[in-house]
């Protein structure tokens, strides 16, 4: 994808790390300040046409530092400062439950440190080996940077210098490609995407949680709720929360207080003995919070957890040996999900089969009319998506960056999926930290829909709270409803 160089000089406003809101108010024309050294543009934030211009210092890298931070499950991640007259500083997320085809995580594998979950091999990576070759790169051309690392590693699967080397380093230049043109993230992503017009998303609030994120016998992972009747971002996060709440009343009744004890991503996780029990305690708790019809269900399967060495799906595969009752074949749990989707409001599930039936997957594309989203499947690569748009699999991407590792990459895949008419939902990973920068990726490309976790632990408020900073800031900007498929 080339990017072309925009015509904003710099200013230095985007000076806090990981908000990446719209600058300081200033006025509404621009105003040259003369001072013996150079001139010094204060700009409003509304952005000019692209055209191309000389690369000059405040534009370029001066300097790459990453360092080795804790997540939200207490595991070591990656975090990189990259500064140009002004730092922008990245943290890189983690999953639990991953897929076999996604670019390689670098841990060190000292099972003495962090039970082997070290990152310091990737931080080295950064800092004796990127860095050096990233002073004096211009930050506003985003796939030009990342060519360079990906060049570098020279590895399908980034298993030279790790994925989380690469994305952290990544994800810092987007923020300080923004601040050179001084304009917001979500702004910037737009221009360098090519997206047309600003959309809030959705939310997909995971409020039950199962599978590789809870102790419970849940096989299937997530349940969740999606406020598509909502007029405005700020009023579909008050239904969920609000759901959320009473959901909380209703377990706590039912299961007792222990059953409120909240799951990686602040889902609960009630010893329910079966994925219908999860659906039906949706279904009460959006009736008794008064928005029936207004929300609608979103489930994560992550089948691929559970598939069998012959080919099965066992939804007891928690317990272990066990009388093999609750194995299903591909078909059988074809026909399960098709009576989920008749007896509840379901509109997306994501991965419902391992990321290897695509038989499987084409079969329920063909016979439902929802979103059936890739997670596992695709690992937001676009090779994999496109073999899926081949074998009409599925009809939605899970959009990851850590999946992949690039910026780049990433908008590559959102823009591939969008052009296959398929829906694109922007999410998190069980193990993140305070970054917000999903927030602005979902915006800016007008995913119209984002996941990242229940309305609960700081982590996952992150990005909903800089959503209502960006909503607030676009003032009239479409919220995107019942729309969420297609925007």
């Amino acid at each position: 994808m080339a990017l072309a160089s925009p015509s904003i000089k710099p200013n230095h406003l985007l000076k806090k790390p990981f908000l990446s809101s719209k600058p300081p108010s200033q006025p509404a024309s621009s105003v040259l300040i003369q001072s013996k050294s150079r001139p010094t543009i204060i700009r409003s934030s509304v952005a000019e046409a692209p055209t191309t211009v000389n690369v000059s210092r405040e534009y370029s890298v001066k300097s790459v530092k990453a360092r080795q931070i804790i997540d939200s499950r207490g595991n070591p991640t990656v975090e990189v400062d990259l500064v140009t007259d002004n730092l922008f500083r990245s943290a890189v997320p983690s999953g639990a439950s991953t897929g076999i085809y996604e670019a390689l995580e670098l841990r060190d594998g000292d099972k003495s440190v962090y039970g082997g979950k070290g990152v310091l091999t990737a931080v080295r990576n950064i800092n004796e080996v990127l860095a050096p070759k990233l002073i004096g790169v211009d930050v506003r051309n985003q796939a030009e940077v990342d060519a360079i690392m990906l060049e570098f590693d020279g590895t399908p699967n980034k298993s030279k210098l790790g994925a989380n080397a690469i994305l952290g380093v990544s994800l810092s230049v987007c923020r300080a490609g923004a601040g050179a043109k001084g304009i917001p993230l979500y702004k910037h992503i737009q221009e360098i995407s090519g997206t047309k017009e600003l959309v809030m998303p959705v939310p997909a609030f995971n409020v039950i949680n199962g599978g590789s994120h809870a102790g419970n016998n849940l096989a299937m992972q997530e349940f969740m709720i999606l406020p598509v009747g909502a007029t405005s971002f700020a009023e579909a996060l008050r239904m969920g929360s609000e759901i959320y709440h009473v959901l909380k009343g209703i377990i706590k009744s039912k299961y007792g207080q222990d059953a409120c004890n909240v799951g990686d991503e602040g889902g609960f996780a009630p010893n329910v003995q079966d994925n219908r029990e999860g659906l039906v305690l949706l279904i009460d708790a959006i009736e008794k919070a008064g928005y029936t019809g207004k929300i609608k269900i979103g489930m994560d399967v992550a089948a691929s957890e559970f598939l069998t060495k012959d080919g099965r799906y066992d939804l007891n595969f928690k317990k272990q040996p066990n009388n093999g009752d609750d194995v299903l074949s591909a078909q059988s749990l074809c026909e399960l999900y098709k009576q989920f989707v008749k007896d509840f409001p379901i509109v997306s599930i994501e991965d419902p089969f391992d990321q290897d039936d695509w038989s499987s997957w084409a079969s329920l594309q063909s016979s439902v009319d929802i979103q059936l989203v890739g997670d596992d499947l695709l690992v937001t690569n676009p090779k994999r998506i496109a073999e899926a748009i081949q074998k009409k699999a599925c009809n939605a991407l899970l959009l990851k960056v850590n999946q992949i590792g690039t910026v780049t990459e990433s908008i590559q895949a959102a823009l591939d999926s969008k052009a296959a008419g398929w829906g694109v939902m922007v999410s998190h990973r069980s193990g993140e930290t305070e970054d917000n920068f999903i927030a602005d990726l979902s915006v800016g490309l007008a995913s119209g829909q984002i996941k990242t976790g229940a309305p609960c632990r700081s982590e996952r408020l992150a990005k909903y709270n800089q959503l209502l900073r960006i909503e607030e800031e676009l003032k009239t900007v479409r919220y995107a409803g019942e729309a969420f498929r297609s925007t």
